[in-house]
């Protein structure tokens, strides 16, 4: 398994791993990403999306076949270590990103309360989701 910052020649089969995972969304084109490869075949994925007020940690996923394997994490922390600031997230797995390193906040970028009017956050439980903040060391 080999973690690496995505490069334009994976954006093809990171978007089609993003669709099979209801993960991809309008303009992720234009986002910095992360992939796990096993096989050569990318398996995993996070992006890093820059708002004018906070970067966020979004789409993070596996492939069901190779979950439970540490990939989500790993995927995690090579985000973070090129991140360069701290990173915002919002999530209904909070315990997940807790063993991550991250923590909940209740200081919401003005970018989170703008997508939650969005189809992105449509059909989930805003009474679950958390807003969590990660920093770099």
């Amino acid at each position: 398994m080999r973690v690496r910052e995505a490069g334009p020649k994976d954006f093809l089969l990171l978007r089609r791993l993003a669709c099979s995972l209801d993960l991809d969304y309008p303009g992720m084109e234009n986002d910095r990403f992360w992939v796990a490869e096993e096989s050569r075949a990318i398996v995993g994925l996070v992006a890093l999306k820059t708002h004018p007020d906070c970067l966020e940690l979004c789409a993070l996923g596996v492939d069901p076949a190779h979950r439970r394997k540490g990939l989500a994490k790993a995927l995690v922390e090579a985000l973070m270590a090129e991140a360069g600031a701290e990173v915002h997230l919002a999530t209904v797995i909070p315990a997940f990103f807790e063993a991550c390193g991250f923590s909940v906040t209740e200081a919401v970028p003005e970018a989170f309360a703008a997508k939650r009017r969005t189809d992105w956050c449509e059909g989930c439980d805003m009474k679950s989701c958390r807003v969590m903040i990660g920093r770099t060391t």
